[in-house]
């Protein structure tokens, strides 16, 4: 045989022993998120405010995360997060008035460079336009509940530069992530899609077949619902998204078929979701306006309905998780796609009597993740170690085979979901927040470090600290910075939050300046 044939037969045979990335090697990536979930209303965490059988499944399919931090938790800032694998100071995006640099590294682009398809449905909500994805449809701003608008890539930036949709828009979002799966998607690649959702965020809109859900029920109040902010920075005080913030009619439902938020909202609604919204809040609107409850009674009104509209909002969410897990099965994709369920951060349902979100305590700065990948990760496991929205871009490079670029802040959690944590984990976590007042809410700005056992935050306009230790005041009520009890745990936090600060690069406390015009 002629020595050039037999170097060939050499290298077919060296080929051939290479290992091949198939499916398996490369899985497809769902990833299911949320605007403003609070894990206390996802029911694998045992809160028992309700039942989410879907989502729940993820947890005894996969890995429950028990100590999932954001870097700042407002909604813009998430998403940029996760994108980028960056904290907001280096990707740009500080708060809700900030625009997204498209042009930069993020993780969708990179994944399309490996051949994978990308795609995005539902809400975006970074201003600019969505890059490194093969196809997106966005809500335009926050979007709206029913009869949604969509913006896409052929009618953004144009007159008129959106559509809407019959419907409600929980179901809206999925029923166009499906027909993308289905029908648009090529089932000879791998592909990642994010499915977006709008719910729960305020003004936490039911959708026809939640509307009249736990209607009679009474929700159990928090034990913080009537909290005086005493013993904590004046910044708790100072916040202004109290449960008695909230609107009567546009938080509220207070409103009739004749009033102009009644006139606005039923004029998106067809007759059959219109007669559903009627039929459950007439009765106890009108009881109100016959007998409107004052003080304390008007607080525990307000928190009823709130809580239950918010959890009619969740239960929507929930049962689209279950269509696309449904979809999955169907289709042949279970084994060979990871799905991840994870909000864009916490939220507050009236602990220290609050709605919303922003601060460092415990209801904000935590957010649901929730992941499954069969052949890899356990089922019902649970995962107790600090991660972070910081670390999701790398965990989706490192699961798809992509090599994770060293500028990105995270680290994958591969290891972890595959039973295998790395002795060097994070041990505490760096927060920061930057949307201060006059903005919405008037939260002051605070940066600060947790270990999971004590917190440290410094409200660094106010010039004022806190310190929680969590084990003995899990509540978070009484800061015990300055005391000299804790001045060991308060020196070492102080010492570690320096560290964080320098190995973050954390050069500034506030963003740059916003240049003339620009837009967000």
């Amino acid at each position: 045989m002629p020595l050039y044939h037999c170097l060939a037969v050499l290298l077919l045979a060296a080929v051939a022993a290479l290992p091949v990335r198939g499916a398996q090697d490369r899985p497809n990536i769902v990833f299911l998120f949320s605007d403003d979930h609070a894990y206390q209303s996802v029911s694998a965490y045992g809160h028992g405010l309700n039942v989410t059988p879907h989502i729940d499944r993820l947890a005894k399919e996969g890995m429950r995360f028990d100590r999932c931090y954001v870097t700042n938790s407002l909604c813009g800032p998430s998403r940029a997060c996760i994108l980028t694998g960056k904290y907001s100071h280096k990707n740009g995006f500080y708060s809700n008035r900030s625009r997204f640099d498209g042009g930069q590294q993020t993780f969708p682009k990179l994944l399309q460079k490996a051949g994978y398809q990308t795609a995005l449905i539902g809400k975006w909500h970074l201003v600019s336009r969505p890059t490194g994805f093969d196809h997106w449809e966005i809500l335009p701003g926050q979007g709206r509940y029913y009869s949604p608008q969509f913006t896409t890539a052929e009618t953004f930036g144009k007159k008129p530069d959106r559509v809407a949709e019959p419907g409600y828009v929980t179901d809206v979002i999925t029923d166009k992530a499906l027909h993308w799966l289905r029908e648009q998607r090529d089932a000879d690649r791998p592909f990642m899609i994010m499915i977006q959702h709008k719910s729960p965020h305020r003004e936490w809109s039911p959708g026809p077949e939640h509307v009249a859900d736990f209607t009679g029920v009474k929700i159990p109040e928090p034990a913080t619902l009537f909290d005086d902010y005493a013993n904590r920075a004046d910044a708790a005080r100072m916040a202004t998204m109290r449960i008695s913030d909230l609107r009567l009619d546009t938080d509220l439902k207070l409103f009739t078929e004749e009033d102009p938020r009644g006139k606005r909202m039923f004029r998106l609604m067809d007759g059959e979701q219109k007669a559903a919204w009627v039929a459950a809040y007439e009765e106890e609107n009108e009881e109100f306006r016959n007998s409107p409850p004052e003080g304390e009674e008007l607080i525990r009104w307000k928190y009823q309905r709130f809580i239950k509209d918010y959890l009619r909002t969740v239960q929507s969410v929930d049962d689209n998780v279950g269509r696309v897990l449904d979809y999955l099965d169907q289709a042949g994709l279970a084994d060979s796609t990871v799905v991840v369920y994870a909000s864009d951060q916490g939220f507050y349902l009236g602990e220290h009597g609050w709605f919303d979100k922003r601060f460092m305590y415990e209801q904000s700065l935590r957010t649901p993740f929730l992941v499954r990948w069969p052949g890899v990760t356990k089922p019902g496991s649970i995962e107790g170690r600090i991660v972070s929205n910081l670390d999701f871009a790398e965990t989706f490079l490192d699961v798809a085979g992509v090599e994770v670029p060293a500028d990105m802040q995270g680290r994958s959690l591969v290891p972890i979901l595959a039973g295998s944590p790395p002795e060097d984990w994070r041990t505490s976590f760096y927060y920061h927040y930057y949307e201060g007042p006059p903005a919405e809410h008037a939260v002051a700005e605070h940066y600060g470090v947790t270990d999971g056992r004590y917190k440290l935050i410094h409200y660094y306009k106010l010039g004022q600290w806190e310190l929680f230790d969590l084990v003995t005041d899990p509540h978070e009520m009484n800061s015990v910075y300055g005391q000299p009890d804790y001045a060991a745990p308060r020196q070492r936090l102080e010492e570690e939050l320096a560290r964080l600060r320098s190995e973050l690069e954390v050069t500034s406390d506030d963003p740059p300046p916003r240049r003339k015009g620009a837009n967000g």
